[in-house]
């Protein structure tokens, strides 16, 4: 067999007969075609079909009795090398048997096989002496009955021959050339590698053979066989002690097993609690958050409203220009300015009322000797003799004694509240500079400089003094709130400002 050219084949007509098989090469997948059919079908001799001994038949394919059917000659166009495909290495490590020593008498002409492959191509014919098989294109009515079939025939040898050998070989089959030879030298190779281990073994036996042999006697055989009895016993101990001791850490491993399994479920709900404690801490924890930022703003209220007091708010004194006023009521009068006596008897009502609130509250503490009785805006002072002078207008300016007299009663009340004020913060140790100063000093009638009195004064001075009692009475204030349940004790602070500012 060989891979199909371009070119003409073996044959008479150069073409390839259709009605052939196709083989293909196993190994590599190359298709090939059966070459020379014609070549041998016209060099067939006469006498081949009479039953004559296939060695003598060139190109011709038979069975021969004489070599047990067990071989298939090829033609000797076959035989030759064609071009191109190169002649197989012959094999130095196969040995020559008989077999092959007949095959050299028909130049390596056929394929031996072994004894089951060669029963099919026993025919009746060939147990009496042998059978051909004939080459196509010859009928039955040609010369060599028999021919027709014959090479259909022998295809169908060829391919039986090629299963029984993948079979024998389980190498698929057919092959290439070029693959045979592949295999062939894979072949060789390993007849080498079996080659050289043959020889090393029988150096191995040689060397045991040569090794003087010592026989033991029936003592020491018995000695030695009690020995690796007793060993074996050992052994047979130690394993059913390594059994033992298997079979308890299996068991421990199971009760590992079990245990690592309730570890899991545990750690699983455990980290579920926990998920559900983190949800819960963090909401706690804006809820927490929240509060404080409640009490929070309710410290920053509350300091509000410690820093607020009801005197304070309720008796605003401040001054408009050269004026002064309390709760935004001026006290006093301008020549350019004028003020109605409603709101100057107005602003005295408040003051009043300031002064009394405060005296009031320290009563019996404070000798509140001088009655001031707020009424509106039309107050009245009780002197120390308890007469009653009324501390609002209208009066004009040469007729206003009982008004003098009550403004001046209501100033020497301011004064001895002062005073009890500075005495109270002798007794507290409150430090000189913290305790109360009045920042005009009060002398009889007088306020500072200039006098209280409205009687032929004039309006500039008069109105000066009712600011610098207002001035005064301002400090009184914040000496109260800054003493009393009122307000928190910054409140002398804040007067100081209020000093600053008037």
């Amino acid at each position: 067999m060989k891979p199909p050219t371009g070119g003409a084949g073996g044959g008479k007509g150069g073409a390839v007969d259709p009605s052939l098989p196709r083989f293909r090469c196993q190994e590599c997948r190359r298709a090939l075609v059966v070459v020379g059919v014609d070549s041998y079908a016209d060099r067939l001799p006469a006498h081949a079909a009479a039953g004559s001994h296939a060695s003598s038949v060139q190109g011709s394919v038979m069975g021969a009795s004489r070599m047990d059917n067990s071989y298939v000659v090829l033609s000797r166009q076959n035989r030759s090398h064609g071009p191109g495909i190169p002649p197989r290495p012959p094999s130095a490590a196969a040995p020559h048997t008989e077999a092959n020593h007949s095959a050299r008498a028909i130049e390596g002409s056929y394929i031996v096989l072994p004894p089951p492959a060669a029963s099919i191509y026993k025919t009746p014919a060939s147990e009496g002496g042998g059978a051909q098989l004939t080459p196509p294109g010859v009928n039955s009515s040609s010369p060599l009955p028999g021919n027709n079939s014959g090479f259909h025939s022998s295809v169908t040898v060829l391919k039986r021959a090629f299963e029984i050998a993948s079979s024998q070989t389980q190498v698929e089959q057919p092959l290439c050339l070029e693959c045979m030879r592949v295999l062939s030298d894979k072949m060789d190779k390993e007849i080498e590698d079996v080659n050289a281990d043959i020889k090393a073994y029988e150096a191995c036996l040689q060397r045991l053979e040569q090794e003087p042999c010592n026989i033991l006697s029936e003592t020491d055989f018995q000695n030695e066989k009690q020995k690796i009895e007793e060993e074996e016993k050992k052994l047979k101990a130690a394993i059913e002690e390594a059994e033992k001791l298997y079979a308890e850490v299996s068991s421990e491993m199971k009760d590992l097993e079990i245990k690592s399994k309730q570890f899991v479920e545990l750690e699983e709900r455990y980290w579920h609690e926990f998920n559900s404690f983190q949800f819960q801490l963090t909401s706690h924890q804006e809820e927490r958050d929240a509060v404080f930022a409640k009490i929070e703003v309710s410290q920053v209220h509350l300091e509000l409203l410690k820093r607020t007091n009801v005197l304070n708010d309720a008796f605003y004194i401040s001054h408009d220009g050269v004026i002064g006023t309390i709760n935004n009521f001026r006290l006093g009068r301008l020549s350019n300015v004028e003020v109605d006596w409603d709101e100057i008897n107005a602003a005295w009502g408040q003051a009043a009322l300031l002064l009394h609130t405060m005296a009031q509250y320290f009563t019996p503490k404070f000798q509140y000797r001088i009655k001031i009785h707020p009424m509106g805006s039309y107050p009245r002072v009780t002197d120390i003799h308890n007469n009653t002078y009324e501390l609002f207008g209208p009066v004009n300016l040469f007729w206003s004694t009982r008004f003098d007299k009550a403004m001046t009663w209501f100033l020497t009340c301011l004064q001895e509240f002062a005073e009890f004020a500075i005495s109270l913060d002798k007794e507290n140790n409150v430090p000189p500079e913290k305790s109360l100063k009045l920042p005009y000093k009060i002398d009889g009638d007088k306020v500072g400089s200039h006098t209280i009195v409205l009687s032929f004064n004039k309006n500039e001075n008069w109105t000066k003094a009712l600011k610098y009692m207002l001035c005064n009475l301002k400090w009184v204030l914040y000496w109260f709130i800054g003493n009393t349940s009122f307000a928190p004790p910054s409140g002398p602070l804040q007067a100081q400002s209020l000093k600053n500012k008037s």
